[in-house]
């Protein structure tokens, strides 16, 4: 619907010969979803419905700073403990510390962190010692 209203015309029939003349172009054959129930009719509505399915379609996080870093920490304690080398322990240990250190220098928004900067050298003892139990 590029073109404009004409003067004089009503807006009902303006808007149907719109949608007709894209019908006749096979604008909407095909498109995803046709002869599909429409998504989300069985969840309660909320203001933010469009907000919600956008974050979730583009996986998206909405936490405040806090407890992203909070989540950010556990997936990195994670990471650590499946990690290929006593290094790539380090790394990753090492750069969640910056940043928790940072959160401790500079509070985040959002409730309290509560964390503490990982000790690198007693996960790495610990990650050779889980590697040595599973040979």
């Amino acid at each position: 619907m590029t073109e404009r209203k004409p003067p004089g015309v009503s807006f009902e029939s303006w808007a149907d010969r719109q949608i007709r003349e894209a019908e006749e172009r096979g604008e909407f054959a095909n498109l995803p979803g046709a002869g599909k129930p429409l998504p989300g009719l069985d969840k309660p509505y909320t203001d933010q419905w469009w907000v919600e399915r956008k974050m979730r379609d583009e996986n998206l996080s909405y936490l405040p700073p806090s407890l992203a870093l909070r989540k950010e920490a556990q997936e990195a304690r994670e990471r650590a403990a499946e990690a290929r080398s006593e290094a790539e322990v380090r790394s990753i240990l090492t750069e969640i510390n910056a940043k928790i250190d940072e959160a401790i220098r500079h509070p985040l928004e959002g409730p309290p962190h509560r964390l503490v900067p990982f000790d690198v050298e007693s996960a790495v003892r610990q990650w050779r010692s889980a590697r040595r139990e599973h040979r």
